[in-house]
């Protein structure tokens, strides 16, 4: 996999293994080795996935045996003892790198072992080796969830209601993003969320997530999934992270005329007064330094291709900024607009940062002597235990970020 000065890109094994864990009501078996759990686990934690907030975390342990022999009786004992210790609803089973690589076959496995334990759920999972990046595992976990668990006789409910897809512990801030859009949903439309997919998922609330009338998809992994349910259920999705005040103004719009239902006007209105009231002063400051030195207002940024594009347009649509240099962190993503960088790529551009705003992931801001209070993007480099930071996502994240450029500028001058 070569040589990294810094986190190297998680495998799709590794973001396959940080959507399931959230889910309530259900356990995540893996047929492989014990260290890759126990680590995943801990990183879980750091990020506020605590113990028992949603799927234990099981692994079956192989040995030289078990990889020879092409044995799978361990995974069978395991899921039984799961089934015994916990009753889930549903097991997602994950292979590790090692029965990924010899061949093992975990659809068929598990085909084969639903009929020793009927009561239960078994979700396998693909993708134990390194072959995809972490961003197409979270797709592959978005879209398998639903396909798997959604039930098919669900009726839509009386009053509207929502479900967000894409909510995944990768993503950095998370949990304050996904508070803010549903106190925006509520304050818009008097709606309530069905379901969180997946960092506040429960196995029924998956198992529902057809009776919604609309899908919020926060991030492109989301598309597939959303794809899925709108032909199974005719659910329409809208895809989109509203940033800034307009850009939120505008996402409101959009869910209203897939709902089929205007958003409440004075809620707008307040919204966007508070925002303007509370930033005009830091503003005002930012465009005197944008017009006095116009190198000074520049924005570098790099992170999840759809958090990037996001903030980048709000600083530079709505905002005394300009654009610098802007990529994402996944090959498969890149684009002329936002190409990914590779390590290779983004170290010079980070090392060699002077003037103007860098927002990137934590790990990089820290070793590179910058502003960690400017972290867009993982790899962290603190505890995140609680989801009740600031958003970067609508109204109150539009103060927000104005509140971190503002103290940034502050601490230069």
């Amino acid at each position: 996999m070569g040589l990294h000065r810094f986190k190297p890109m998680p495998s799709g094994r590794m973001g396959i293994f940080w959507t399931l864990a959230p889910i309530k009501e259900a356990a995540v078996v893996e047929f492989g080795c014990m260290g890759h759990n126990i680590y995943s686990g801990a990183a879980l934690r750091r990020g506020g996935i605590y113990e028992g907030y949603g799927s234990p975390l099981y692994t079956t342990y192989i040995d030289e045996t078990d990889i020879a022999m092409g044995d799978s009786s361990r995974l069978a004992a395991t899921i039984k003892q799961v089934i015994e210790n916990d009753s889930p609803k549903a097991i997602f089973l994950q292979p590790s790198a090692v029965p990924e690589v010899v061949g093992t076959d975990m659809y068929a496995i598990s085909n084969e072992l639903q009929y020793d334990f009927p009561e239960t759920i078994l979700v396998p999972i693909g993708h134990g080796s390194f072959a995809i990046s972490q961003h197409k595992g979270v797709q592959e976990a978005l879209t398998a969830l639903v396909k798997r668990l959604a039930k098919d006789d669900i009726e839509k409910t009386v009053k509207p209601t929502y479900n967000i897809i894409g909510s995944c512990p990768d993503l950095f801030n998370f949990g304050a993003d996904t508070n803010e859009i549903i106190r925006m949903m509520k304050g818009a439309f008097d709606i309530e969320c069905g379901c969180v997919l997946s960092s506040q998922a429960s196995v029924t609330s998956i198992q529902n997530i057809g009776s919604a009338h609309v899908n919020l998809v926060i991030r492109r992994e989301g598309i597939p999934a959303a794809k899925y349910l709108q032909k199974k259920f005719g659910t329409p999705y809208v895809y989109q992270r509203p940033y800034g005040i307009k850009g939120t103004t505008d996402w409101l719009i959009n869910v209203g005329e897939a709902l089929g239902k205007e958003p409440d006007k004075n809620f707008i209105a307040y919204e966007e007064k508070l925002v303007r009231d509370q930033i005009y002063q830091p503003r005002r400051t930012l465009e005197n330094n944008q017009w006095s030195y116009p190198d000074e207002a520049v924005i570098t940024i790099g992170g999840h291709y759809d958090v990037v594009k996001g903030i980048v347009n709000y600083a530079t649509n709505e905002l005394p900024f300009y654009k610098g240099k802007v990529w994402c962190n996944c090959p498969e993503m890149g684009d002329e607009e936002i190409p990914y960088f590779s390590e290779k790529e983004w170290i010079p551009v980070v090392k060699e940062h002077d003037k103007g705003y860098l927002m990137f992931s934590g790990e990089a801001l820290k070793w590179a002597g910058q502003n960690t209070q400017l972290q867009i993007a993982n790899p962290d480099i603190a505890y995140r235990l609680h989801p009740y930071d600031p958003p970067f996502v609508g109204y109150h994240g539009a103060v927000h970020l104005v509140n971190l450029w503002i103290n940034d500028y502050t601490l230069k001058h």
